[in-house]
């Protein structure tokens, strides 16, 4: 089997790179914020975005600007059509929130140093925790990330704590990540932002694999160890169904 082509594999790479540099707040980038951005020579970056766009992920305009190609439609729709959770999953996360007395519900996958959000049912509490669908999350703080690293080996745990801000992070994180194991689910404080806390539980697939965590989020003072041990039966329960469903990812 011959040796994997260094080169092409790092010109993929950074062509998804670049494709990353789109998103809400930069809808379409000049040739210049690109070059800025990856701190690539322009000559490469030029020949980035010309395949790019003959594979129909990228789009140039007439002003000069770049945006997401059509090509990315048929992507995106597969994507949306993929992850969409069933009706019953998205009640069950309804049946949550209102069991927790109107907190938001998200539910996350890991996608290797982050966690995304790939559903969520918006609590009714005028304070709330917001995250989009979509949304990227790091994977070293709150209680969904204890849970989705609660099977993770010492190394990777180590690897994905090595990206905190906070010295020591490694043992932390692994105590946290180990005690979700234990008792099958995580409850967290302030970990990445003061005044935020979530609780979460594993959710697996038909073969047993943790495939996802079910959380709620909101503001600390309303997540009071009573609080909690309010609603962590309507929590793991929800974790249970989504398991039985086992639809993270599409049933196709």
């Amino acid at each position: 089997m011959p040796e994997p082509d260094a080169g092409g594999v790092r010109s993929v790479q950074r062509a998804v790179d670049l494709l990353a540099l789109y998103d809400a707040e930069h809808p379409s980038r000049s040739i210049r914020e690109l070059v800025s951005a990856t701190g690539l020579p322009k000559t490469t970056v030029v020949r980035l975005v010309h395949t790019l766009e003959q594979c129909g992920l990228l789009w140039s305009r007439g002003d000069g600007r770049t945006v997401p190609g059509t090509g990315l439609l048929r992507w995106a729709e597969l994507a949306r059509n993929t992850w969409q959770l069933p009706e019953e999953a998205l009640q069950r996360l309804k049946e949550l929130s209102e069991a927790s007395g109107g907190e938001t519900v998200h539910l996350y996958v890991r996608q290797q140093g982050t966690r995304v959000c790939i559903a969520r049912h918006e609590g009714t509490r005028t304070l709330r925790h917001v995250v989009h669908v979509g949304a990227e999350m790091p994977l070293w703080s709150g209680a969904s990330s204890h849970v989705l690293l609660s099977r993770a080996e010492r190394a990777d745990v180590a690897a994905v704590a090595a990206r905190a801000p906070h010295p020591g992070w490694d043992e932390t994180l692994w105590e946290r990540a180990r005690q979700a194991a234990v008792q099958g689910w995580s409850v967290s404080h302030g970990e990445r932002e003061a005044g935020v806390s979530g609780a979460a539980a594993p959710v697996f697939d038909a073969a047993g694999r943790l495939t996802g965590a079910v959380a709620l989020g909101g503001p600390t003072a309303r997540f009071t160890d009573e609080a909690v041990a309010g609603f962590t039966s309507a929590l793991v329960d929800t974790a249970r169904a989504l398991t039985a469903l086992d639809c993270i990812g599409g049933t196709a």
